[in-house]
């Protein structure tokens, strides 16, 4: 199916519609809160871009700590099987004689400077893993604020959409019934709180 219009006719509408919307924002006192809006939109995808940086840099370094871990780990068990066996095989020698028995103990402590030095490699190893989720704590913050940033501006759409409809009538209703006590429970403010199916409503007459 071709289109009905011009690309060039598309866009001239849409800056038409765009402009209007925004003439009739300002005339309705909305200018300071889209100011607020289009200001801390940037900043929050900024700092999930940070959070996600962190994150990648993070989960690389980790990565690559465990691939130069692996090899290591390898070598340290391979050793230590060959040790087991030929300790294994001495023990069952009916003519142990000094000599062999003096170059195997070699051999275990020759293994035992080994798996040391191993293990406090593998300890810094570990710290490295550590430090390189200190982040949590720092993107944690950044998220929260982000939250914040968009139940924020959330909040100020719902007010101008609240301070800009149109007045209704309201539809005549039963007399409601007590409310249970776990209703009543927190403070309450009058004519500001919105209950669902108000913002239903509200949103259906503006054609959402």
């Amino acid at each position: 199916m071709k289109p009905t219009i011009s690309p060039e006719e598309a866009f001239a509408r849409l800056g038409a519609i765009t402009r209007q919307l925004h003439e009739a924002l300002i005339a309705l006192g909305a200018g300071s809160e889209l100011q607020t809006v289009v200001s801390e939109i940037p900043d929050a995808r900024e700092r999930l871009a940070y959070v996600g940086r962190m994150t990648e840099d993070a989960a690389n370094k980790v990565l690559n700590l465990v691939d130069v871990a692996r090899p290591e780990c390898e070598t340290v068990a391979s050793q230590g099987r060959e040790l087991a066996d030929s300790l294994r095989r001495l023990a069952e020698a009916p003519d142990m004689s000094v000599e062999r028995a003096r170059a195997m103990m070699k051999l275990c402590a020759g293994y035992a400077d080994r798996a040391a030095s191993f293990a406090q490699a593998q300890h810094g190893v570990l710290g490295d893993i550590m430090l390189s989720q200190s982040f949590q704590d720092l993107s944690g913050q950044v998220i929260k604020k982000v939250i914040d940033i968009i139940t924020r501006t959330e909040h100020q759409l719902l007010d101008l959409l609240v301070d800009s409809a149109p007045e209704q009538q309201p539809a005549a209703a039963p007399a409601p019934s007590p409310a249970p006590a776990s209703e009543l429970a927190g403070p309450q403010v009058p004519d500001k709180a919105l209950k669902q199916d108000e913002v239903d409503d509200l949103l259906a007459s503006l054609g959402f």
